[in-house]
């Protein structure tokens, strides 16, 4: 009968005739440990599949060696490259992740904090709901340090960082408004979040700056995410259907969208109109989305530094381990307004048409 007993470090120890003490320092990498004994250990350690007990180590360390990272959207291309850098740059540090995802739900975020609870978790990384909070603050005073990613929950004053979202769309309106858009619609999501707002406020005041009035009905909400669940993705369709009788209410000149997915669907709406972008209705997206570059009339966009924020939430989480005496942070890092062909200066502009009412074909 096979043995299954799993390898320990004295298994190393004997095979090696070494202390159990130095296995331990050498695997740790410890400098009282001189490079060739080092690489001696690792060899056994490796040649008799020797994986360290977590559990064990927490125990002497005091230290679980975990991060959580609570996410509500994994979808979004802007969180998927977030879980990416976080998990790199934590594994970099000598800690797992705990991922949890909460599906934009107040109730499964709840869970999730049990689970981080549960888990002891060192730290957390948290895009939060922003619902309710009392449950934040329970893990809060347990002891765990919490990061809030691109929306705050400013109640419980603990670390942030996100996206400048306020900025990103002030560019992008301002670049409409310089090559020569005076009737501005705004599309974008109706989650009740900071994120939303904040660009809503970011639209208004480029707006303001230029003069123009804003209308009552110049910002929309497009219903997307309702029909099934909150954590689906965007869907081009969605803004498609909303555009269809939003276009013969007015007479827009330009279009600010909150994600690149919207764009998506009014550029198929406006070709399908017989409509020239730019043109005519000129368009901005807001997230860099990869295809945005290779549409047939290559997007606009305010591109997301999410690599940054991500790896600036960690730092941030880093430092608030070693260090709680430190007042809490709040980083905004600057999005980049990337121009392509869906804009255009000034002189490049033609006189807008009016958009033609009338039915089209749904998706």
């Amino acid at each position: 009968m096979t043995d299954a007993r799993r390898p320990t470090l004295r298994d190393i120890a004997t095979a090696l005739g070494l202390s159990v003490n130095t296995v331990s320092r050498a695997l740790g990498d410890k400098d009282s440990v001189s490079a060739r004994t080092r690489a001696a250990v690792q060899a056994e350690a490796a040649r008799i599949g020797y994986v360290p007990n977590t559990l064990a180590r927490s125990l002497v360390l005091g230290s679980a060696m975990t991060l959580g990272l609570v996410i509500t959207n994994p979808s979004n291309p802007f969180y998927a490259q977030l879980i990416s850098t976080i998990e790199l740059k934590a594994r970099a540090q000598g800690y797992s992740l705990l991922l949890l995802v909460t599906d934009e739900s107040a109730e499964n975020e709840q869970r999730a904090t049990e689970a981080l609870l549960r888990s002891a978790v060192d730290g957390a990384v948290v895009v939060p709901v922003q619902a309710e909070w009392d449950h934040w603050r329970r893990v809060r005073d347990a002891g765990i340090p919490l990061v809030f990613v691109n929306r705050d929950v400013p109640e419980l004053d603990c670390d942030m960082v996100g996206v400048d979202n306020e900025r990103g769309a002030y560019e992008a309106t301002s670049h409409l408004i310089a090559g020569g858009a005076r009737r501005l619609l705004v599309l974008e999501e109706d989650l009740p979040i900071t994120t939303t707002a904040d660009r809503v406020t970011g639209f208004r005041r480029a707006m303001s700056d230029a003069g123009l009035k804003v209308s009552d009905d110049a910002i929309r909400a497009v219903p997307t995410r309702r029909y099934d669940s909150l954590a689906l993705p965007w869907q081009p369709e969605e803004a498609y259907r909303f555009a269809q009788t939003l276009l013969t209410e007015g007479h827009p000149d330009g279009i600010v969208t909150g994600n690149d997915y919207f764009a998506l669907g009014v550029l198929r709406l406006l070709a399908e109109r017989g409509l020239n972008v730019p043109g005519d209705v000129a368009i901005t997206g807001y997230g860099d989305h990869p295809y945005a570059a290779y549409l047939q009339t290559p997007l606009t966009t305010v591109r997301l530094p999410a690599a940054e924020v991500g790896s600036t939430a960690v730092d941030l989480l880093m430092q608030r381990l070693t260090s709680s005496s430190e007042r809490p942070r709040k980083t905004l890092i600057r999005p980049e307004l990337v121009v392509r062909a869906s804009t255009q200066p000034p002189a490049a502009r033609k006189p807008s048409r009016t958009l033609p009412a009338g039915s089209s074909r749904s998706t």
